[in-house]
């Protein structure tokens, strides 16, 4: 039977997970939804607050080029001599998956240098802009009369993950 090489196109399933058994990202049809998670359950198109991995994540198989690290090297490298049918548990620490969380990475911005039609609630994930028209990612930490504290760090940094990986088939 063949074996996955670098440059295959190979199509797999898989399910990130936290330490926790929380799921956070999967391309599994059938996952379980986390009624704790979600509030107000869920449908056939997932949860209403797409935030328990499932619904939204769960796309189906995933199919790319091996080797092109569309997900984490570690993956890859999982892959690599992997046989159709075949599965493996990858574990991946912060640092190499979405990072340390980094405290310098919160800040505080004025309210007057926000839009005067922004109102922020605590939670909001936004994307902020400068004047060069850079991009940055942030979840409203704390929100005061005259400013507003941010926090820039990927919403699973400091979190270790575990993937369970299935190659359905090589191309």
């Amino acid at each position: 039977m063949a074996q996955a090489e670098k440059g295959n196109t190979v199509t797999i399933n898989f399910t990130g997970t936290l330490e926790d058994g929380t799921v956070f990202d999967s391309t599994l049809e059938d996952m379980e939804c986390d009624e704790e998670c979600c509030a107000d359950g869920c449908d056939e198109d997932g949860c209403d607050d797409g935030e328990c991995g499932c619904g939204e994540h769960a796309s189906g198989p995933m199919t790319f080029v091996l080797g092109e690290e569309i997900l984490f090297p570690q993956i890859d490298a999982a892959i690599v001599g992997m046989t159709p049918g075949e599965k493996k548990t990858v574990k991946i620490a912060a640092a190499d998956a979405f990072g340390e969380y980094d405290k310098e990475k919160i800040f505080t911005v004025p309210r007057s240098d926000l839009p005067e039609d922004l109102v922020p609630e605590v939670g909001d994930e936004l994307s902020l802009s400068n004047e060069d028209d850079e991009e940055l990612d942030v979840v409203v930490l704390e929100i005061a009369e005259d400013q507003v504290t941010f926090d820039a760090n990927h919403p699973l940094a400091g979190e270790d993950v575990t993937f369970e990986i299935e190659l359905i088939s090589i191309q």
